[in-house]
This record gives C-alpha cells, structure tokens and sequence, in this order.
C-alpha cells in the first residue's frame, strides 16, 4: 500500500507534485490504493470463477467469429467448434476480433510512444532503496514510473519513451537492456538502480495504442469489455480498473432487466461517459508527464498541487458495486 504519489524532476528527484494515499485515501474512500501484481490478480480472479463453475475456462479456443439470432448467439472457434448462448462478451483486447465483426474497423491509434517495463526481487536493491510510494520521475519525451508489487518483495518500472521506430505491441517482446540503459543515460540514481538491476535478459518494450472513445459497444445480444472497448494509455493506472468496473456494471445491468437486449443496453449507457473520461485523462496525464522543459512542469504541476482534488479523486469516488444506474 503506497503513502503517496511523487512526480519528480528527472534528474534531481526534485518533488514536482504529490499524491496522499495512504490512511487518509483509506478514511475517505472505505478502502486502501493497492498496487497488485497482475499474474496475483489473474490468479485470484481464475481461482474464484473455477470455484463456482469448474471448467469455465478453454484455452486454445480462438475465436473465427459470431452469429447472432433473436433468441441466440452462436460463436465459431477456429478449430471448428460452434458454442451457443444468451450474448457474447468480447474482452479480447485492443485488437478485438469481436469490436471488428460488431462495429467494423474502429482504428488504433499508434501514440509514437514506447513503453519499456519489468520486475526486479527488490532484495538486490536493499531496504532503504525507496519509500513505500509511486516515484513517477518525468522529462523531455520520456518519464519512468518504479513502484513495489508483493508487499515490498518486488519492484516494478515503467517507462515511456518516444520511438518513432518501433511499432510492435506485444507484451512478450524484448529488447536489448542496452537501449533501455541509453534512454535514461543522465537521468536520477533510482532509475539507474533500477535499471542497473534489472534481468538484461527480461526487458520488455511495446508500443502504447489506444482508440478514440466509442459512442456504441453493444447490439442485442453482442458487447464489448475491457480493452476491446475502451482502449486506455497507462498513464492514470487504470485500465484493468475500468474492466473491472464494467464486469460488475454489466451484471448488476442484467440482473436488474427482464432481457438481455435491455440489460447490454443500460450496461453501455452507464459505463460510455465513465470510460471516455478515463481515455481521455490518461491522454493529458501523458502529455504532461512529458513537457519539454523545467520551467513548464514546474508551473503546471504547481497549479495542479492548488486544485489537487479535483483532479485525481473522481477515480476512486466511482464505486460500481453502489453507483445508481441510468
């Protein structure tokens, strides 16, 4: 559990703005601002489908394509298999199969940015390496964000980069530690830890896409969850919060109507706003996180410090599980 968010210059550490979380975040919103390590998440979330319907999950099962009735959906797996339901979800990403048969070539916009990431046992750093907070040192083109995972056993980083060069987005592709070393070459003592550290051998780079706002997920009986709805930059930390959200949305929406036609409707109408601002924030939060000059971040994160509130608590405030739907 961090104690804050810290922007800071990238090269003196100096403090730039800063985020309480904490047990003040705690009081005010019912519940801590965990950091959690995705593969943990993924466990945790299988662990607790297998348990109330053994079985759910099919791997190896891709997806051909969709035939939807009145009564019906139909799914063609590649391998030749139909299965048939109430509705299909499609949460399969930003490059979703299911969005292009549903709403036709949405296009993916390629930002030029790169993001390099990877994990380190935080032992072989020492315990007085950092505090227990989010260090988010930001500059020209570039900033790295270095936080625990596992109750301070692992250290995770981020770091965003323009590269106009490569357009891969896969999340397994490496490359060479070398080009991530030479990115941050003159940048602050706790980025060149961190990547002095890391396995040379387990950096990760993937170009960062997203899409413009949708203004339709859904037909009758045929939606969209997750990324392969709302394509979100990383910037706000929030993109597996917002298909979290929506799954919960989308049960409370069919619990709630007499079919599913009414249920994917009411799921789509509460969540399209909720999502387009979070696209579009995490858009801005990018754009500040790299402004070309001292003076400009200074002044700007200056100004963000008066009106702090504002700014960062309609996140957490959002609460899928009481939220009247509309």
């Amino acid at each position: 559990v961090p104690e804050s968010i810290d922007i800071r210059e990238f090269d003196t550490g100096n403090l730039l703005y800063q985020s309480t979380l904490g047990a003040r975040y705690q009081q005010r919103y019912g519940a801590p601002y965990y950091h959690i390590y995705r593969p943990d998440l993924h466990a945790i979330l299988l662990g607790e489908l297998l348990k109330r319907a053994p079985g759910a999950v099919e791997f190896d099962s891709a997806v051909a394509g969709f035939l939807e009735a009145a009564d019906s959906v139909s799914v063609n797996l590649k391998s030749g298999r139909v299965e048939q339901g109430d509705c299909l979800i499609g949460a399969d990403g930003i490059r979703s199969n299911i969005r292009t048969q549903l709403l036709g070539d949405t296009q993916v916009n390629w930002t030029g940015n790169v993001a390099w990431r990877g994990v380190l046992d935080a032992s072989c750093l020492g315990s007085d390496f950092m505090d227990t907070v989010v260090s988010n040192f930001v500059g020209h083109k570039k900033h790295m964000v270095i936080y625990y995972l596992r109750a301070q056993k692992l250290i995770n980083f981020v770091g965003v980069v323009k590269n106009p060069n490569w357009t891969n987005d896969s999340w397994v592709e490496k490359a060479p530690w070398q080009e991530l070393k030479a990115d941050y070459q003159g940048w602050h003592k706790l980025v060149q830890q961190v990547i002095d550290r890391v396995p040379k051998e387990q950096c990760y780079r993937w170009a960062l896409c997203d899409h413009q706002p949708l203004g339709q997920w859904s037909s009758n009986r045929v939606t969209l969850l997750g990324d392969a709805a709302h394509a979100t930059l990383p910037f706000l930390a929030s993109g597996a919060v917002m298909a979290i959200e929506d799954a919960k949305i989308l049960q409370r929406a069919l619990d709630e109507n007499e079919t599913v036609e009414r249920g994917l409707d009411s799921y789509q109408r509460n969540r399209l706003k909720r999502t387009a601002k979070i696209q579009n924030r995490s858009r801005q939060a990018g754009l500040l996180y790299h402004l070309p000059s001292r003076f400009m971040r200074r002044t700007v994160f200056k100004a963000l410090n008066f009106r702090s509130g504002s700014n960062e608590h309609f996140l957490p405030e959002y609460d899928a599980c009481t939220i009247p739907l509309v």
